[in-house]
């Protein structure tokens, strides 16, 4: 399901973040199923419960998840926490400016870079 890599720059908890958020964009995981607790997943990654504990807080802070008391952690809705749509949309705008220019750098063509993006997009179902 998820895997840490300790050599990757991104912290563990961006990892757990990252690789969860794409198990939902994958169809992976859906809306309303329970995802392993703290204790669970930070035994299954061999990580600090804590560094799980905070990727849980990112994700539902983003409205990616939603915990309930005494029932456990699931999937949330796709609608996202209020005002987090415009910030996370804000983000990811900010993100992909980063990429163009990356790619503009390495001279990478227009039509490779939308070859890419297509490519990753059917990859997490799209059209």
């Amino acid at each position: 399901m998820i895997q840490i890599n300790e050599r990757s720059l991104l912290p563990l908890y961006e990892q757990i973040v990252q690789q969860m958020k794409e198990l939902i964009a994958k169809g992976v995981l859906q809306e309303g199923d329970k995802i392993p607790s703290v204790r669970e997943l930070s035994a299954q990654l061999l990580v600090n419960p804590n560094t799980v504990a905070k990727s849980f807080q990112e994700l539902e802070r983003q409205g990616i998840i939603v915990t309930h008391r005494g029932k456990g952690t699931f999937v949330a809705k796709r609608a996202a926490a209020p005002g987090m749509e415009r910030e996370r949309i804000e983000q990811l705008q900010a993100e992909l400016r980063h990429v163009v220019v990356e790619a503009r750098h390495l001279g990478i063509s227009r039509e490779q870079f939308s070859a890419w993006t297509e490519e990753e997009w059917r990859r997490f179902g799209g059209e």
